[in-house]
C-alpha cells in the first residue's frame, strides 16, 4: 500500500497539468504578425504562418546565446519520380553548392558552363551504349573542369562557419529534408541573410563531383548491415508503395544516370515557402525574431501547392520473410505495419513499444534480456507520415536458432494481446515519456525536433502538446483489444543471416578530373556578408568555486558536490568511485553481473520493476580508472532510490546458472565482433596505435578465466564495492533531504585500499601499415600519429588547426578530397588533444573511398599532411568559427561539474576556454603553420587498413613502406 501511494505522488508530481486543456489561442504581437500558442503547452512555443505560406516555429530556452535551427521542406524521398530515384537526396546536397550570388567570381560565364553540362547529361542519360555514354561523361568532366574555375567551392559552408555555425548538415527521409545548423543568438540575421539567399535559387555547380561523393555514402550504405535489413523489411512491409519500392539514397542505375533538368524541376516544385518552415529554438526574443525572417523570406514567392504522395496499402493478411546475407553476425528483425502519425496506432504504438522495451521493466526487458533467452533483444517504433511501422529486433545465443528467437519475442507480444501485464506498468510508461518531455525541454534540439517533425507530418502543434494527456487516458483493455487487433499474421521477418551478400554492386572509377577549389576567392555576396557588424557576445568563464557547492558530508567527510536545478523536479545523484578495469579486469564484469542478480527481498525482475515504479533510472558504468554509480529520477524519490540501489548492492546474491549465461553470451558477443566491421575496425584502431603490442582493448580476462571465476567472488566484490571512498555529485533543487537519505542509507566508504592500476603503454608509431581483409565495397584508411603528452598551450592552436585542415565541410580536408577529387564521402584529419595530464596527444585521420580509388585517396591524403595549403581568409574564418564558438558556449546545470572533473584529469583547476580564447585572438597564419611543420608535416603514423584484398591496388598500399597483415586473432587476442 506504501509503494502504491509513491507510484500516485509520482504521477501527480511529474504530470503537474495532468489532463489540462490544450487550446490553440491565435493572436496579434506588437509587429501585427499573428500567430498561434497552445495553452497550457509547457514549451510556450508560438506558430506563425507568413503571408508567403511559410510556417516559423519559436521557442526559448536562455540558457546559452545559441540558436538550434532548422529549415524543414515537406518533401522526400517518397515524392521521388519512380525513374529518378535518389533525387531528393542529391538535391539535398546540392543545396551546399551556393546560388548566381553565393559561390561564384563570374556567373554569367558559369552559367554558360552549366547549361552545356545539363545538355550533355539529358544526352548521357538517353545514350544506352556504355562507350558513347562514357564518352559524354568525359565531356561532362572536361567542361566541368573549366566551370569549376568561376565556382568558390564550399562557400556556403565558409559562410556559416564566419558566423561561428556548429552542427552543419541536412538529412532526406522518406517524407522531408531537413537543413540544420546551431548559431550564436548574435548572429540570426547573418544567417537568415545566408539561408535565405541559399533557397532562393538552384544552382548545380560542381555537379558531378558531388555526384560521385552521393555514389560513394552508397557504397557506405552497401557496407552497413543493418540499411541492408531495414530496406529488405521496407520491401516487405510496402510492396506497393515508395516506403518500400524505393530507397533515400536511389538506385545505382539512378545515381549513375540523372539529370539536372529533372533536379530543376524538383526543386522549383516542392522548393516553396508554403512548402517549408524555419524552426529556431533557443536564445530569442519572440518579436524581433519573426521580424527578422519576415524580412528575408517573407519575399521568397508563394508557390502553387505541391501535390501530397499519399501512401495507400493493402493490408497484410500473411506472415512474409526474406533471407539477407552478409559477414556479420546473425539477427532477426520482425516488422508489424500500423498507422501514420495523424491516426491514434502512433499513440497506440508509443505505449506498446514502451510495455515492450523500455531499458528497465519492459516485457522484453525482463522475459527476455533479464533472463538471457537470447543474446539481445530490443522493441522499436518508427512513426512516419502515412505509416508505421513497429520493429522487434534478436540476437541468438550460441547455438540458438532465428526461429528459436523469433518465437521468443512473438510470444512477448501475444502477453500484450492477452492482458498478461502488470496494471501499473502503463501509467509507469506514461510517466516515463513525461519525464522524458521534461528533460527535453532543457534541449533546443529536442524541442526543435518535435516542432519540424509536427511539421513534416502536417499535425497541429496542439495535438503534439496533447499527446501525453490523451496517452495517459489508454486504458489497459483498449491496449489489449487494440494488440488483436493489429497484431495478427500480419507481419514480416527479415532473417539477417551470415554469409557472402551477392548482391554488392561494385563498380569502376570513373576517373574524375579534380576542379578547381579557388580558396582564396570570395563573391561579392561574402565579401557584403563578412562586412554586416554584429554586437559581439563576450564569452563567460565558469567560476567554480561560485558555480557548484562543495561541502563534507557523514563521519567518512565525503566530498558532496552540488548544483541547484532550477528548470524542474527531475535530481541525478553520482557516487564516484577511483577504481576501474585498470584496477581490477573482474570489476567491470561484477558490476555486468549484478543486472541479472536478486536479493533476499527481491527477485532480479522485481528490482528492476521496483525502481520503474518509482521513476528512477539507474546506471552503474565502469571506466577504466573511475567508476560511476547514478540514481536518475523525480527528486521526491530518489531518497527510496538510494534505499533501493543501497539493498541490491549490499545484499545482492550469487547465481550459478545466470553467471554461466553471461559468460555464454560475452564469448558470442566477442565472436559476434569478429565477425562485425564496426567491430574489426575499433580493433585495428587499437591495434595500431599499441603496435600490435597488448593493449587495453585485448587485455581482457580469457575464456578460461571466466569460466572459472566462482559468482561468489564477484558478489562479494560488488557487495564490497562501496567500502571504496568516493565523491558524490547531486544536481537538483532538494539537497537537505537527498543529504540525509545518502548520509543514512548509503556506505560512503570504508577506507578500502585501491589497488594499484595496471599501466598500458603508448609506444611512438613508427610508420607500419596494418591491413586486415573484410568483404566489402569501401576501403576505409585510418592514421594514428602519436604525439607529445597532453599539454595546455598546444589547445588553442590545435582547435584552430582542426576547424582549419581537417574538422568540416569547410574545412581543406574535406574540400581536396571529397568537394574537388571525388575520392570519399567521409575524410577528415585532426589533433586529438589527450583527456588525462599523463597521456599522449595524437593525430588521426581517416578516409572511406571506393576500393578502386585507394591510390588516389592515399596520395591526396599524405600529400595534405605533408604540404598544407595556406590561405589566408580560410584561416581567419577557422579563428573566428573557434572564437564565436567559444564566446556562444555556456556550461550549465549539471555540465559544470563534468566539466570540472574533466579539468581535473588534466591537472587543471581553472577553465581553460579563458586562456584557449585569449590566444586565439593574437593567433596568426604563421601560428598555424608552425602547429603543422611541428606536429603534422612528416609524421610518422601507423596506419589501418580495411578492405577486400582482391579490390585492392597494392602498389599503392605499398607506398606506406613495411607492411603487416593482421588476422582477427591478432586483433582481437582471441
Amino acid at each position: 500500500m506504501k509503494m502504491k501511494h509513491l507510484i500516485l505522488g509520482f504521477i501527480f508530481s511529474l504530470s503537474g497539468i495532468l489532463h489540462a486543456q490544450y487550446k490553440t489561442i491565435t493572436q496579434k504581437d506588437s509587429n501585427g504578425f499573428t500567430y498561434e500558442y497552445v495553452e497550457n503547452d509547457p514549451a510556450k512555443a508560438r506558430i506563425y504562418t507568413l503571408s508567403n505560406g511559410l510556417k516559423v516555429y519559436l521557442a526559448q530556452n536562455h540558457d546559452e546565446p545559441r540558436i538550434q535551427t532548422y529549415i524543414p521542406v515537406r518533401t522526400g524521398s517518397n515524392n521521388d519520380p519512380e525513374d529518378n530515384t535518389g533525387l531528393a537526396h542529391y538535391l539535398e546536397h546540392m543545396l551546399f553548392k551556393g546560388t548566381s550570388k553565393l559561390g561564384t567570381v563570374d556567373w554569367e560565364t558559369e552559367k554558360a558552363l552549366l547549361k552545356q553540362i545539363s545538355d550533355l547529361y539529358e544526352q548521357h542519360k538517353r545514350a544506352t551504349d556504355p562507350e558513347k555514354k562514357k564518352a559524354i561523361y568525359h565531356k561532362i568532366d572536361e567542361i566541368s573542369k573549366t566551370a569549376s574555375q568561376y565556382a568558390v567551392a564550399n562557400e556556403y559552408d565558409k559562410s556559416v562557419a564566419s558566423i561561428g555555425a556548429e552542427g552543419t548538415n541536412a538529412h532526406t527521409w522518406f517524407d522531408e529534408t531537413v537543413y540544420k545548423n546551431v548559431i550564436p543568438s548574435n548572429e540570426l540575421e547573418k544567417f537568415l541573410v545566408i539561408e535565405s539567399e541559399r533557397f532562393s535559387e538552384l544552382v548545380l555547380r560542381l555537379f558531378h563531383t558531388e555526384l560521385e561523393a552521393v555514389y560513394e555514402e552508397f557504397n557506405r550504405g552497401q557496407d552497413n548491415d543493418y540499411w541492408a535489413s531495414h530496406q529488405a523489411m521496407m520491401k516487405l512491409l510496402f510492396p506497393t508503395t515508395h516506403y518500400g519500392t524505393q530507397t533515400t539514397i536511389g538506385t545505382s542505375e539512378h545515381l549513375k544516370n540523372p539529370s539536372m533538368e529533372a533536379i530543376h524541376n524538383y526543386f522549383d516544385q516542392y522548393y516553396v515557402p508554403n512548402n517549408m518552415a524555419v524552426v529556431l529554438v533557443g536564445d530569442l526574443e519572440f518579436e524581433p525574431t519573426i521580424k527578422l525572417v519576415n524580412a528575408y523570406f517573407g519575399s521568397m514567392k508563394k508557390g502553387i501547392q505541391p501535390k501530397e504522395y499519399v501512401a495507400a496499402e493493402k493490408p497484410l493478411t500473411k506472415v512474409q520473410t526474406v533471407d539477407i546475407f552478409s559477414p556479420q553476425s546473425e539477427r532477426i528483425e520482425i516488422g508489424y505495419r500500423l498507422g501514420g502519425s495523424k491516426t491514434k496506432d502512433a499513440l497506440y504504438l508509443s505505449l506498446i513499444d514502451m510495455l515492450l522495451s523500455n531499458g528497465q521493466a519492459g516485457l522484453i526487458d525482463l522475459d527476455i534480456n533479464q533472463k538471457q533467452k537470447t543474446l539481445y533483444a530490443a522493441s522499436s517504433s518508427m512513426i512516419m507520415k502515412d505509416y508505421s511501422v513497429h520493429q522487434l529486433t534478436g540476437m541468438p545465443n550460441e547455438g540458438q536458432t532465428l526461429e528459436e528467437v523469433r518465437d521468443i519475442l512473438l510470444a512477448e507480444i501475444e502477453k500484450v494481446k492477452k492482458g498478461e501485464f502488470d496494471d501499473w506498468i502503463l501509467q509507469a510508461v506514461v510517466n516515463d515519456f513525461r519525464k522524458k518531455s521534461m528533460e527535453a525541454l532543457e534541449s533546443n534540439d529536442a524541442m526543435a525536433t518535435e516542432m519540424y517533425n509536427a511539421f513534416i507530418q502536417g499535425r497541429m502543434w496542439e495535438d503534439v502538446v496533447a499527446d501525453l494527456d490523451r496517452m495517459s487516458k489508454i486504458t489497459k483493455q483498449e491496449i489489449v483489444e487494440f494488440a488483436n487487433k493489429n497484431y495478427g499474421d500480419n507481419y514480416v521477418i527479415v532473417y539477417k543471416k551470415q554469409g557472402e551478400n551477392k548482391d554488392l554492386i561494385r563498380v569502376e572509377n570513373p576517373g574524375i578530373t579534380p576542379v578547381d577549389l579557388n580558396r582564396d576567392s570570395e563573391s561579392e555576396f561574402y565579401k557584403r556578408l563578412s562586412q554586416i557588424n554584429v554586437a559581439e557576445i563576450e564569452p563567460e568563464f565558469v567560476d567554480f568555486d561560485k558555480a557548484m557547492k562543495r561541502q563534507k558530508i557523514g563521519k567518512q567527510k565525503t566530498n558532496l558536490f552540488s548544483i541547484v536545478n532550477t528548470t524542474n523536479d527531475l535530481a541525478t545523484v553520482t557516487y564516484i568511485t577511483p577504481i576501474g578495469s585498470d584496477h581490477d579486469k573482474k570489476l567491470s564484469l561484477a558490476i555486468g553481473y549484478l543486472e541479472y542478480l536478486g536479493t533476499d527481498k527481491y527477485s532480479a525482475e522485481d528490482i528492476q520493476k521496483e525502481f520503474y515504479k518509482l521513476g528512477i533510472e539507474y546506471a552503474l558504468i565502469t571506466g577504466t580508472d573511475k567508476t560511476y554509480v547514478t540514481l536518475k529520477g523525480l527528486k521526491e524519490n530518489i531518497p527510496q532510490g538510494i534505499k533501493l540501489l543501497e539493498h541490491l548492492v549490499t545484499n545482492a546474491k550469487a547465481d550459478q546458472e545466470a553467471y554461466n549465461n553471461l559468460v555464454d553470451q560475452i564469448l558470442k558477443s566477442r565472436s559476434d565482433a569478429k565477425s562485425s566491421k564496426g567491430g574489426i575496425q575499433r580493433a585495428l584502431n587499437s591495434y595500431i596505435i599499441s603496435n600490435g603490442e597488448l593493449s587495453r582493448f585485448k587485455d581482457i580476462l580469457s575464456e578460461r578465466e571466466l569460466k572459472s571465476i566462482k559468482p561468489a567472488e564477484l558478489v562479494s566484490l560488488v557487495h564490497s564495492f562501496f567500502d571504496y571512498n568516493q565523491d558524490v555529485f547531486y544536481y537538483g533543487n532538494d539537497l537537505e533531504n537527498t543529504e540525509k537519505a545518502i548520509v543514512e542509507n548509503h556506505n560512503l566508504g570504508k577506507g578500502k585500499k585501491i589497488p594499484a592500476a595496471k599501466i598500458y603503454p603508448e609506444p611512438e608509431t613508427d610508420g607500419t601499415l596494418y591491413f586486415t581483409p573484410y568483404d566489402m565495397v569501401q576501403a576505409e584508411i585510418t592514421y594514428r600519429g602519436r604525439e607529445k603528452k597532453f599539454d595546455k598551450d598546444l589547445l588553442a592552436t590545435s582547435s584552430v588547426f582542426n576547424n582549419y585542415f581537417g574538422g568540416g565541410m569547410a574545412s581543406v580536408v574535406f574540400q581536396e578530397i571529397r568537394e574537388s577529387k571525388s575520392l570519399a564521402y567521409s575524410a577528415y584529419a585532426y589533433y586529438t588533444n589527450a583527456g588525462k595530464a599523463d597521456k599522449h596527444n595524437y593525430l588521426m585521420a581517416y578516409v572511406g573511398t571506393q576500393a578502386n580509388k585507394l591510390p588516389q585517396a592515399v596520395d591526396a591524403m599524405m600529400e595534405l599532411m605533408n604540404n598544407m595549403p595556406q590561405v589566408e581568409n580560410q584561416f581567419e574564418n577557422a579563428k573566428n568559427s573557434v572564437l564565436k564558438s567559444i564566446a556562444s558556449q555556456r556550461y550549465t546545470k549539471a555540465q559544470i561539474f563534468y566539466y570540472w572533473l574533466s579539468l581535473q584529469e588534466r591537472g587543471l583547476n581553472y577553465d581553460i576556454n579563458k586562456d584557449i580564447y585569449s590566444k586565439t585572438k593574437s593567433m596568426k597564419m604563421v601560428d598555424l603553420v608552425d602547429f603543422f611543420n611541428a606536429h603534422v608535416k612528416g609524421k610518422s603514423f601507423n596506419v589501418g587498413l580495411l578492405g577486400k584484398k582482391e579490390n585492392l591496388d597494392w602498389e599503392a598500399v605499398k607506398k606506406f613502406g613495411k607492411i603487416k597483415e593482421v588476422t582477427l586473432e591478432d586483433l582481437f587476442g582471441y
